[in-house]
């Protein structure tokens, strides 16, 4: 999406408007069903059409009907919000391959590409490896950032590998434990960072500038090293850990800060675009997204 501002995610099918939610939390959005389908179909009537796809979905045993979403959306015809179905990107995706339309077929090769793509890079990982440079590349990445970025990834696997080893396991523990780094040297979790720097789902690294990417990269690997160190297990323990690695990159942060006379936490980001936030707060009336 290379839009100058962007609210919800228009002209994606043709122009018509498929309204949106953006969850900071989970960091995904949550796409208006009838909207799709409204998109997709000839049906003069998308919200009959949902019913009786919703009524297949459950005789079929599809996992899909358990994603559904109840959020307020206003309305494209009075303007006012109403309780309606959503699904986020994974469950809408699913949901356009169900959906027996030509308009549907270029989504379905693209998917279809894309899990072609992913098995050949199982085969052979170098494949993942060059995509990822010429990712950079064509986004105009010097081959010398590439090249931090690519083994700061490599240092950031041997990071959770040692977590793995003192106990951690699941997704939201090794979240917590990224964030007790990014908090304790730039005062901001992960998400908070991405909201202070205007971005969503894109990669805080990729919008950071050299000494952002270098201080999160010295967090990790004091981290890394006071592990190896200390050997912490369970999470309490490595929270502890992890605080102490992220002060060591606060310390040279607050030193390089008194040098130079400014802050080096910078708000700018990489993006061709911004996103126009929406000023009402729209109801969540099923699940907690906070």
């Amino acid at each position: 999406m290379n839009e100058s501002k962007l609210k919800t995610i228009s002209n994606l099918f043709e122009g018509k408007e498929i309204r949106s939610i953006w969850d900071s939390e989970k960091e995904d959005y949550y796409f208006s069903v009838v909207d799709v389908i409204g998109a997709l179909t000839e049906s003069k009537i998308p919200k009959r059409y949902w019913t009786d796809l919703k009524r297949k979905l459950v005789n079929e045993g599809s996992k899909l009907y358990e994603n559904i979403v109840q959020l307020k959306l206003k309305s494209q015809k009075d303007g006012k919000n109403y309780l309606t179905d959503v699904l986020d990107t994974e469950g809408i995706l699913r949901l356009i391959e169900s959906i027996p339309s030509p308009k549907a077929e270029p989504f379905k090769i693209w998917l279809a590409s894309l899990g072609s793509e992913r098995i050949d890079e199982v085969f052979d990982p170098e494949i993942a490896i060059k995509r990822a440079i010429d990712y950079y590349r064509k986004r105009g990445y010097s081959d010398k950032w590439i090249e931090t970025r690519l083994k700061s990834i490599l240092d950031r696997n041997k990071l959770t590998s040692i977590w793995q080893d003192g106990g951690i396991s699941k997704d939201y523990e090794y979240a917590i434990l990224t964030n007790e780094i990014y908090k304790e040297w730039s005062g901001m979790k992960e998400s908070e960072y991405k909201a202070y720097k205007g971005i969503r789902k894109e990669s805080l690294r990729d919008n950071m500038s050299d000494i952002e990417i270098a201080l999160t990269n010295l967090g990790e690997i004091a981290t890394l090293e006071l592990a190896k160190e200390h050997k912490p297990y369970g999470l309490k323990q490595n929270k502890v850990i992890a605080k102490m690695g992220g002060n060591v990159s606060k310390v040279a942060r607050d030193n390089l800060e008194q040098k130079l006379g400014k802050k080096v936490i910078s708000n700018q980001n990489n993006l061709s675009y911004q996103y126009l936030e929406e000023k009402e707060k729209l109801e969540n009336s099923k699940i907690d997204l906070a």
